[in-house]
């Protein structure tokens, strides 16, 4: 029988644990399955090396967790010969969104276990970091930034009023680079992805496929209250793309260079930086899939 490596949240809660208990027993019908829960990177690494033998890596968790999964195996130099399955756990779970993964743990545990292997591409930053889902800078960066005092009084509102303060926020002047073709000028937003959604099913790259070898890029020249308005109702519908003030393309690289600017990572927030840039490892990724997707379309190319 196979081995499998089921990967938690150490910081899980009650709930959350009676879930995990229910997904494990769904598991080991299907293979012997180990299951730890780990507390940061190096608890992580740690784990993953002990169960070198793993044939597959089952994360039960969200976007966060699968990036750490994700991160830990392409900086151990794993990624080609470790196969990883998700299930979604998390608050967002945008990615799963993407893969159209079914919505209850227990059958989208039962959907990993009867799914098959399928390369999908990776995204990698200029620092060696992955990019599971997507990137982004400007006005979402800006709202996760402003939310962030405030989460602990506001909750979820936190975001919101995050994103209405960036409305009057001063448009910074950017060149991107998108493969051979440049872009400049005053640009509230520039974001890269394979995923489609973010921040809890906003459908920020409508058009993503995990598997044509490209990333999706939006780049959003919108620098005036009335437009910003627009973008944001546009952007609730996932209809933004095809707006007069935003560049929708596909790319392999993707360079940006303006002041220090904070970026949002697959959910993350991380420090200003002058220079940000991102490539494109097609097929980098191998995940267990289900072999037909929950809602009965295809989320990925007609390869």
């Amino acid at each position: 029988m196979d081995t499998w490596l089921a990967i938690g949240n150490a910081s899980a809660g009650t709930s959350d644990e009676e879930t995990i208990a229910q997904v494990l027993t769904c598991l080991r019908e299907f293979a012997r399955v180990d299951y730890v829960a780990t507390e940061g990177p190096e608890d992580l690494a740690r784990e993953l090396a002990d169960h070198d033998d793993a044939g597959l890596v089952a994360v039960l968790g969200g976007d966060g967790s699968l990036h750490a999964v994700v991160q830990a195996l392409y900086d151990a130099d794993r990624l080609d010969r470790t196969v990883v399955g998700l299930v979604p756990l998390g608050t967002g779970n945008d990615f799963a969104r993407t893969l159209e993964l079914p919505d209850d743990p227990v059958g989208s545990a039962r959907a990993l276990a009867e799914g098959t292997d399928r390369a999908i591409d990776l995204i990698v930053d200029g620092d060696d970091h992955v990019v599971v889902n997507a990137a982004h800078l400007g006005l979402g960066a800006q709202a996760a930034e402003r939310s962030a005092p405030v989460k602990p009084v506001l909750g979820p509102l936190a975001y919101a009023a995050g994103a209405v303060s960036t409305l009057f926020s001063r448009t910074p002047r950017l060149r991107v680079r998108i493969d051979d073709r440049e872009l400049g000028g005053r640009i509230a937003q520039v974001a890269v992805g394979n995923g489609r959604f973010v921040g809890g099913g906003g459908e920020l790259l409508p058009h993503a496929l995990v598997d044509d070898g490209l990333m999706d890029v939006a780049v959003v020249f919108a620098s005036t209250v009335p437009r910003r308005i627009a973008y944001a109702l546009h952007l609730s519908r996932g209809t933004h793309a095809d707006e007069d003030y935003v560049e929708y393309t596909t790319a392999r690289r993707v360079r940006v260079d303006s002041a220090p600017l904070g970026c949002t990572s697959d959910g993350e927030l991380t420090g200003p930086s002058a220079v940000h840039s991102w490539r494109i490892v097609p097929g980098a990724l191998t995940m267990r899939l289900p072999v037909t997707p929950a809602g009965g379309s295809q989320p990925t190319s007609a390869s």
